[in-house]
């Protein structure tokens, strides 16, 4: 069954902007300018993404609509078909990439058999790409569309100057973020990305998970992943080679960060799969840079 649908704010949040919210499964944004509608993210069914159309309603007739797709992953652009034809699909080239890998069907094939709500989702990518950045100049505000690797390849997060307003996605995650793979560039590649939203000094911060706005949320980002760093060089060479090391006292999730009261296990779930990506990664950085 689809999560339910709503349309959020935050406190501070201009009204140009809407959080289009889908149950605990993700946030997308809808940013309302002078010359177009922006939707970041289609969510993850068609149904989905119509229902969120449906919901903005009257503000989706009086512009032009384009999408941008922040990064390939199922909960962010497998409602692209509720789209398609009728908006521009924006995405990174690297997009294109993650689409014609056999995994991108391969993951489709396994949710599909696990849940129904699935079986009608066709993998649309986008219309247009670009690499480095793109600007869309909507006249009172500007959306910067900036490439922010290391979560995925192509993810990008979305900086409107005038607002000083951050729509990280998933660069930036509460708890945790998780890196691409446990290779030693992906590992530098999120951390650079963290840096780079930190260094725009944002008002408020917006990720796609967690439901948090606050700036805050990036400087935990960094300091985690630092954290990991320093407790991973403190260890000797048989206890890097141990492969229950998550598990360790010291080195678990929550030595790291606060698991938030009331969230469900398999979400917690999920955080530890992400903090056991990251834990590999910065272990075989320590080992590529001591030899040990």
């Amino acid at each position: 069954m689809n999560p339910s649908v709503e349309l959020c704010s935050y406190p501070d949040l201009d009204d140009r902007i809407v959080i289009v919210r889908a149950g605990d499964e993700v946030d997308s944004v809808f940013v309302r300018t002078e010359r177009f509608n922006a939707l970041i993210d289609t969510l993850g069914t068609p149904e989905l993404c119509m229902t969120a159309l449906d919901l903005l309603g009257e503000q989706m007739k009086a512009r032009p609509l384009i999408v941008i797709n922040s990064h390939m992953d199922w909960d962010h652009f497998w409602g692209n078909a509720a789209v398609a034809g009728r908006a521009p699909i924006i995405a990174h080239a690297a997009a294109l990439d993650r689409l014609r890998d056999p995994s991108a069907r391969e993951v489709l094939r396994d949710k599909a058999s696990q849940d129904s709500r699935f079986r009608n989702v066709d993998l649309i990518g986008p219309d247009i790409t670009f690499s480095g950045s793109m600007t869309l100049n909507g006249g009172d505000l500007k959306l910067e569309l900036i490439h922010t690797p290391g979560h995925t390849p192509d993810h990008i997060a979305v900086w409107i100057p005038e607002l000083r307003i951050c729509l990280a996605v998933d660069a930036v995650e509460y708890p945790v973020p998780e890196v691409w793979s446990k290779n030693t560039g992906d590992l530098r590649l999120i951390r650079s990305s963290l840096e780079r939203i930190r260094d725009l000094d944002a008002r408020l911060i917006i990720p796609a998970h967690g439901r948090t706005y606050s700036p805050s949320a990036v400087d935990e980002n960094l300091a985690y992943f630092q954290a990991l760093a320093d407790r991973i060089g403190s260890l000797s060479e048989s206890q890097l080679a141990d492969p229950q090391l998550g598990c360790s006292i010291g080195l678990r999730l929550e030595d790291f960060v606060a698991i938030p009261d009331g969230m469900p296990s398999d979400v917690v779930a999920f955080y530890r799969n992400c903090h056991e990506t990251n834990l590999g990664a910065t272990v075989q950085a320590h080992i590529e840079e001591t030899g040990k």
